[in-house]
């Protein structure tokens, strides 16, 4: 018995899927149970696609499954993320920038339109790979986060928290970037940390008295 040919197979599925509109269909079937609401956690396109999107969107990709099979409708919207320093940085090491100094001679508006080209350098590969591993998501109508109209319903969303008085000023320690000048994510950090040695000399002294 010949072996079967699991790429082939693979394409003929994913042929059928696009050519029936399996997945709008799968949405628009009857959903006695209403709506079971999903929004990707979006990934940004100025990178590469890896291993570990693949199997993060084997799990976003079950649980709509599950529930779309027990009676739910599930939209699934997609997104795209397109803030933070990975961006910010990239774009510096392209322009050949050491620091904030350079950004601000460069011009921040102009700096910022360069980011947003770049967060789009890698679109056709996620498209290709959202695709390719059979991932149902609403891409023609995904989030962008650097549009106006998401950053304002972050905001209005602040905003309601604060009205119910479930929102309070605190202290809190984050790492800091001095070169960025900014607050560092434990994402963030974790892309360039690691451990050195650090020469320090220690020394004690004998105090007289309590006032120094």
């Amino acid at each position: 018995m010949s072996r079967p040919n699991f790429p082939q197979i693979e394409k003929e599925i994913l042929a059928f899927w696009e050519k029936n509109n399996i997945f709008q269909k799968s949405i628009e079937k009857d959903s006695p149970k209403g709506s079971f609401v999903f929004f990707e956690g979006p990934p940004t396109a100025n990178g590469h696609p890896g291993i570990h999107h693949a199997e993060a969107r084997v799990f976003k990709d079950c649980i709509p499954r599950f529930r779309t099979m027990q009676g739910y409708r599930v939209d699934r919207k997609g997104g795209w993320d397109t803030h933070g320093l990975p961006v910010e940085l990239q774009v510096e090491k392209e322009l050949g920038f050491t620091g904030k100094k350079d950004i601000e001679n460069f011009g921040v508006q102009a700096f910022n339109e360069k980011c947003k080209e770049s967060v789009w350098k890698y679109l056709s590969e996620w498209q290709v790979f959202t695709k390719q591993i059979g991932y149902w998501v609403d891409l023609e109508h995904a989030y962008v986060t650097y549009h106006p109209e998401y950053i304002e319903s972050l905001w209005w969303i602040i905003k309601q928290i604060f009205d119910k008085g479930l929102l309070y000023q605190d202290y809190r320690v984050t790492p800091h970037c001095p070169r960025c000048e900014s607050s560092l994510s434990s994402h963030e950090l974790a892309q360039g940390y690691k451990e050195i040695e650090d020469l320090s000399v220690i020394a004690k002294f004998i105090v007289k008295d309590g006032s120094h």
